[in-house]
This record gives C-alpha cells, sequence and structure tokens, in this order.
C-alpha cells in the first residue's frame, strides 16, 4: 500500500511491502518510485539561443534560434548577441514548449547554462531561467557548458532506448573555444586529463579559414572543401606537447607564413589550390586530436570513447575516429550532428541527472564566463 508521498523538490510515492518469507517472518520492504521528471532548459553561452524539454532523459523538443548578424563581422560580436538573445527567449521557449505537447504547469525544473560563456548572453538565460522558476516556484540546476557537451552521449532516444556509454568513459571534447580530454566517472563526476595551452581546435580552423578567405564560422567551410583535396599535398608543423595536452598556435602561424610565401610566388595560389590546402588542413588537425585521443586510451586502458562539441561534426574527425576505434576495438560513441553545436538538449540531460542527485541552486545565482 501507499504510505507516504516526499513533499520536497523529488517528489514521488513510497510503496510499503509487506513480504513473507518460508519461515512465515514478516519482512518490510520500502521502494521510492520518483514520479516522471520533466526539465525545461535553456542555453545562451554564445550567439544560439536553444530551449529544450527533456522527460526522463529523452528529448521532447530542441529549438535553437540561430543569430546571422555576426556574419559580416566575421566573428560573435558580444553586444549584439546579447540582444538578439533577449528577444528570442520567449518565442523559442513558447514553440519548445508547443512542439513537446505540454505546458508550462508540467515543467518540474528548468536547467540553465551558468557557464562558461559570453557574459551577456548567460546573463540573458540565467534571469529568464531565475524569473521562470520564481513564478513557477520549482527548482532551478545550473550547468556547466562543458559538462553538457559531453553528457549528450547519455540521451535516450524518442522512441527505443540509446546506445550510452559505460563507465569510465572518454571523450574528447573539441570545440571553438576548448579543447579537452575529460575521463568520466559517473554521470556527475568528470576529470580533465588533457588540455589545449593556447589556442582551441576549432580556432585553429576558423582562423587558417579566414586567412583563405572564408566566412566565419570558416571550419565547416573547410570540411566542405576538403572533400575535393589531396590531404598529402602538403605538410604543416605538429606540435611537440608532452602529456595529453594540445596546441594548435603553432600551426596556425605555420600555415600563416606558407600561404604568405606562397602568394608572394603566385598571388592566385590560394583560389587555385583552396581545395588541397582545406584537406591538408583538415588532416593535420585531426591527426594531432586524435593522436592524443589513442594515447589517453592507452594510458587509462579505457576503450569506452566518445567525441562531443562543435567540431565533433567535422567529417574527416568523425571518419577518423570511427576508423581508429574499429582497429584497437574501443567502443565508439560519435554524437549526431544535431547535438553537436551548442544545444539545450545537452543542459536538460545535463540538469535531468542533477535534479536526481537533488543539486539545485538558488535566486542568487550568477553567470560565470569562466567557469
Amino acid at each position: 500500500m501507499i504510505i507516504g508521498q516526499d513533499q520536497d523538490y523529488l517528489s514521488g510515492f513510497v510503496i510499503h511491502l509487506i513480504i513473507f518469507d518460508y519461515n512465515c517472518r514478516c519482512i518490510n520492504i520500502y521502494v521510492k518510485i520518483l514520479a516522471t521528471v520533466t526539465i525545461l532548459a535553456v542555453e545562451s553561452s554564445c550567439d544560439d539561443t536553444s530551449v529544450a524539454v527533456v522527460r526522463d532523459g529523452r528529448v521532447l523538443s530542441n529549438l535553437i534560434a540561430n543569430q546571422s548578424v555576426h556574419l559580416s563581422y566575421g566573428g560573435v560580436v558580444p553586444e549584439l548577441a546579447s540582444r538578439a538573445h533577449q528577444a528570442n527567449i520567449v518565442p523559442v521557449t513558447d514553440q519548445a514548449l508547443r512542439l513537446a505537447g505540454i505546458s508550462a504547469s508540467e515543467i518540474d525544473a528548468i536547467a540553465f547554462t551558468r557557464g562558461p560563456g559570453l557574459l551577456g548572453s548567460l546573463l540573458v538565460g540565467v534571469s529568464f531561467a531565475k524569473g521562470f522558476a520564481l513564478a513557477r516556484r520549482i527548482p532551478l540546476i545550473e550547468v556547466n557548458h562543458l559538462q553538457a557537451h559531453v553528457l549528450v552521449h547519455f540521451i535516450a532516444d524518442k522512441e527505443n532506448e540509446a546506445k550510452i556509454p559505460s563507465f569510465p568513459f572518454l571523450c574528447l571534447l573539441v570545440s571553438g573555444g576548448h579543447t579537452k580530454i575529460i575521463v568520466l566517472k559517473s554521470h556527475l563526476e568528470m576529470e580533465v586529463i588533457g588540455n589545449t595551452r593556447d589556442d582551441a581546435a576549432g580556432e585553429a580552423f576558423d582562423k587558417c579559414g579566414k586567412l583563405m578567405g572564408f566566412p566565419y564560422p570558416a571550419g565547416p567551410v573547410i570540411d566542405r572543401t576538403s572533400a575535393g583535396g589531396n590531404p598529402d599535398a602538403y605538410h604543416f608543423s605538429k606540435p611537440v606537447v608532452r602529456g595529453l595536452d594540445f596546441s594548435f598556435s603553432g600551426l596556425k602561424t605555420n600555415f600563416m607564413y606558407f600561404l604568405r610565401d606562397k602568394t608572394i610566388e603566385d598571388p592566385d595560389f590560394v583560389e587555385k589550390n583552396r581545395a588541397d590546402l582545406c584537406a591538408s588542413l583538415q588532416q593535420t588537425i585531426v591527426n594531432i586530436l586524435l593522436s592524443r585521443l589513442i594515447k589517453a586510451s592507452q594510458q587509462t586502458g579505457i576503450t569506452e570513447i566518445g567525441i562531443a562539441g562543435g567540431v565533433a561534426a567535422n567529417s574527416g574527425l568523425r571518419k577518423a575516429v570511427r576508423e581508429e576505434g574499429e582497429k584497437r576495438g574501443w567502443n565508439m560513441f560519435i554524437p549526431h550532428l544535431s547535438l553537436t553545436s551548442d544545444n539545450a538538449a545537452m543542459i536538460g540531460i545535463t540538469g535531468y541527472y542533477k535534479y536526481l542527485h537533488g543539486d539545485f541552486s538558488d535566486q542568487g545565482v550568477i553567470p560565470l564566463a569562466r567557469l
């Protein structure tokens, strides 16, 4: 029979089971069954306004409003980004709820990106989440943006149980601002064992692409252009870094001087050899990333391995990691393309596990550009 119901945020039912053993002795068993947990998630760390609804680890909706205003500036303008978030966050939330087929009254908690990211952009998301939580009298859950990128691998499919990693899990996180190797010991316990000492891999793609005249963001353009090129046409410098750390500043400098010297000889060099340049640059960056991932697996003995972050959408990296995984017997996890860029689904799944652990924030929480 049901003998009680919790009154805190982790609401559920406690069922009292009375069982008799072979000697007719009474055994009392108390089982707590959690009710369905529905999380509204907000992501606003950079220039994309994203809102998602996650219920019991499954994504019911995941919407993203992009900001094309930054294209003409060659990068994200923080002031413009924060203003666009203010305009987008309410309508995107409304559409996310509609698409999920639920009302605001069904939300059990709201998860939001606290950092790292652009302070103005984060402030919009944090303020909205605090207001929503206060109005609905539901808990707030702060989320580390980088932790959320890794946890996309634990999102369940809408219809079927998705393949999810076992622990310990080794993940290569690669984006425009971060390049890290992370060991997950549990959903909420992570250790960074490799980091970039200067520039991130995504930044190397964008800066080198800008030198070739590509628009921002240049990474996807390089990926598409490399399809018709020879990856062995040119060779660029690779860093000599101890341990599991990364460095891409030397590669950017080498690429810049290489183009300078070649264009002195032939002003049309880049135009004539763009595909080969892209393919060679991409292969160099992918090889740097893959070499560290292999080394990390060998040192830790972990074979549950995945990639995450914006650069995880790169076709060259996805192919190389998949092939290496097959060769080495890794149990590989490569996220769907829609989950590689900044999105609220990853905030929602992280918020879901933090909800189960009772890890909540109060109304005094503030955004942190560096977290």
